[in-house]
């Protein structure tokens, strides 16, 4: 019988849920801690998200692998003692007139798994509905998704809508989506932009670390 992190690590990044499950099922019920179960899932994620980087995974991995740690949750939070403080919180939502939800999905999962807290706004989200979050949870970060070139206008606006509400120096703004550049970053006034969940992740990190050290 597997037992140890170090096999719950390798069955995740063969992304073999089934085994995860069972292996973290086990631990759970030999006395491990429930902690360091979504730490090792954590640092799996972090190794799929570099191979995914290299072309080694493609984005039905990082699906699955979303998928997996979502799993994982429901059968560790249960049995955590005490609640686990997140290193920060992010609103996160597809923007007005955008519906896909996968490349959200996907980030939110690997946040999660990073330690974060995250507010899942949803698809569809117009700019009042994430000045109205922001002003309700007071995160760290704010994270736009969209997919359709004309979401990037959303996304401008969105903006626009929290600097209008004199929000704009309480939050990060990272935007992502197969429309997002360099280019659209600097239009829509964010402060950085990705196309992938694990590079999305390294920069909130790194805001998070930033903040705790000032």
């Amino acid at each position: 019988m597997l037992l140890s992190l170090k096999d719950l690590v390798e069955a995740y990044i063969d992304l073999d849920e089934e085994k995860v499950l069972k292996i973290a099922e086990n631990l759970l019920k030999s006395g491990g801690d429930p902690a360091e179960i979504i730490e090792a899932c954590r640092s799996a994620t972090n190794i799929i998200g570099e191979k995914f980087e290299r072309g080694e995974y493609f984005l039905s991995e990082l699906i699955l692998a979303g998928e997996i740690f979502n799993s994982v949750m429901r059968i560790v939070l249960p049995q955590l003692k005490k609640e686990i403080k997140p290193i920060g919180i992010i609103v996160l939502g597809t923007v007005q007139g955008d519906i896909h939800d996968i490349g959200k999905n996907i980030f939110k999962a690997f946040a999660e798994a990073a330690g974060f807290k995250v507010i899942d706004l949803g698809v569809d989200v117009p700019p009042e509905k994430f000045v109205e979050a922001i002003r309700d949870y007071k995160p760290d970060t704010v994270g736009m998704s969209c997919l359709l070139t004309a979401g990037i206008e959303s996304m401008k606006k969105t903006v626009d809508a929290i600097k209008e509400a004199s929000l704009r120096d309480m939050v990060k703004i990272i935007i992502g989506g197969g429309r997002v550049d360099k280019t659209t970053c600097e239009y829509t006034g964010a402060d950085a932009w990705t196309n992938d969940a694990a590079t999305g992740v390294r920069i909130i990190l790194k805001w998070a670390e930033e903040k705790r050290g000032r």
